[in-house]
């Protein structure tokens, strides 16, 4: 399980006074970076092999909002691993210990140059937390 905070700024907000609901998404990219770039494959190892994450489906819930100011954690867990594929859970988690949005994204491992999913290598399936 790998734990992400980041303040919730101005930037993040719509005309509610809330997160935007477009934004969420990004911010679960931004912890989904930070993680893998923290384990040794980030964007310059994405295009120094040229192979890479794609995501492939997401689901997001939406369940208590997130307002100005307020301090979030962002957790990622591996749920499965089968073949070219993995399944993320992803969650927001405001200053109450709540979860706020949950995302559950399915991830391939992408060859850029050969545009297909490819099996992934030991070092992408290290940075998401799967041993092979």
């Amino acid at each position: 399980m790998f734990e992400y905070e980041l303040l919730i700024r101005e930037g993040h907000l719509d005309s509610y006074g809330h997160v935007n609901n477009a934004t969420y998404l990004s911010l679960f990219e931004e912890a989904r970076w930070e993680i893998i770039t923290q384990r040794g494959y980030g964007y310059k190892k994405v295009h120094e092999t040229g192979e890479g994450p794609v995501i492939l489906e997401a689901n997001i819930k939406f369940l208590k909002e997130l307002k100005l100011r307020e301090i979030i954690k962002i957790t990622l867990e591996l749920i499965s691993y089968q073949g070219k594929i993995s399944k993320l859970r992803q969650t927001m988690i405001n200053p109450r210990g709540e979860v706020a949005c949950e995302l559950l994204v399915t991830v391939g491992f992408f060859d850029l140059k050969a545009r297909k999913l490819i099996l992934p290598t030991p070092e992408w399936s290290l940075a998401v937390g799967h041993s092979t």
